[in-house]
């Protein structure tokens, strides 16, 4: 767990560890320079509990953070926590008993919830009721390109899987998202509680809002890098489906890579101009060609839900015909 200003909501954190039906683990608290009182509460709960072990960062940042913790852990069991949230009760012991039930191969994760002493963005529940759902039916990683679809907080792995995928010895931000692409490359099943394991705290000074390493930019560079990796087929016909910020971007990054592709959209105010060296055609010429993999760059949930459906159409399957990148 790294811990970095944590302070006002560790107490609250660390008992709900402590409180775990589940008593067999043990809690690596990296303490990332914090100018709080962050050092002094862990160093409280390190001597109330002897599974409780706090080690100052050496390096800096939640990276070098999570690769000591990892470092210093003994378990054949691995999940992380976030210093400002809360685990239900249950959550260590359904996780545990949901994995070992599977075995080697395989990931644990449950559904999720935001709760925030102040108003709750739209945002975050959105992002809370889509993860669930993915949960309802283990179809995470079909919808991977669009969000992290493994919640940080709220995963466990057999050790020897997360050395396989490389632990945290990656050093590239989002680093949650990275790691879910790395889940994915490795081919982790995933196996879903269907109770809410992980209560996430929503707060002005979250490091989400607040870290550049988390701004739009880096997840269109790692969703591109992860599907050219991974899902893209040089031998046929891609296209991206939208011209708004989001189409540019993607466009400007796909140039960035020589990845060759067709610009389509279905306004007719954009079809016919040029932007950026391409030509903007009609998405009415999507038939034509043969077994395209299509990149979706349109927001509004209902014109993806009648791109879904015009896709489905032509026999496309998420996840390998086609892909929502927001």
């Amino acid at each position: 767990m790294p811990v970095k200003n944590a302070a006002i909501y560790l107490r609250d954190c660390i008992d709900s560890i402590r409180n775990q039906h589940f008593t067999n683990w043990e809690l690596i608290a990296v303490n990332d320079h914090s100018g709080d009182d962050s050092a002094e509460i862990l160093d409280h709960y390190a001597r109330q509990d002897q599974r409780i072990k706090k080690i100052n960062n050496q390096g800096k940042g939640i990276i070098q953070a999570l690769r000591l913790a990892y470092k210093n852990s003994t378990g054949e069991f691995v999940t992380r926590m976030d210093a400002d949230d809360r685990m239900p009760v249950n959550k260590l012991g359904l996780l545990h008993e949901t994995l070992t039930k599977y075995g080697p191969g395989n990931l644990a994760t449950g559904k999720v919830k935001y709760f925030s002493a102040q108003a709750l963005g739209d945002g975050y529940q959105k992002y809370q009721d889509w993860l669930n759902t993915l949960c309802d039916h283990d179809n995470h990683y079909r919808h991977i390109y669009k969000e992290c679809v493994i919640p940080s907080p709220c995963w466990l792995v057999y050790r020897k899987d997360l050395d396989l995928c490389g632990a945290f010895n990656a050093n590239r931000y989002p680093e949650d998202y990275d790691l879910c692409f790395r889940f994915y490359q490795l081919g982790l099943k995933v196996r879903s509680n269907d109770q809410t394991l992980h209560l996430w705290r929503d707060h002005p000074k979250r490091t989400s809002r607040n870290d550049p390493n988390y701004a739009d930019v880096h997840f269109f560079d790692l969703k591109l890098d992860y599907f050219v990796a991974l899902d893209y087929r040089p031998k046929y016909p891609l296209v991206l489906w939208g011209t708004g910020k989001k189409g540019k971007e993607i466009a400007r990054k796909l140039k960035k890579r020589n990845v060759f592709f067709h610009w389509m959209t279905d306004n007719p105010k954009k079809i016919g101009h040029n932007i950026y060296d391409s030509l903007i055609v009609s998405t009415a010429d999507l038939p034509a060609l043969k077994r395209p993999q299509v990149i979706i760059a349109v927001a509004a949930p209902q014109a993806r839900q009648q791109i879904q459906q015009q896709l489905e159409k032509m026999n496309l399957e998420l996840g390998k015909g086609y892909f929502f990148f927001c």
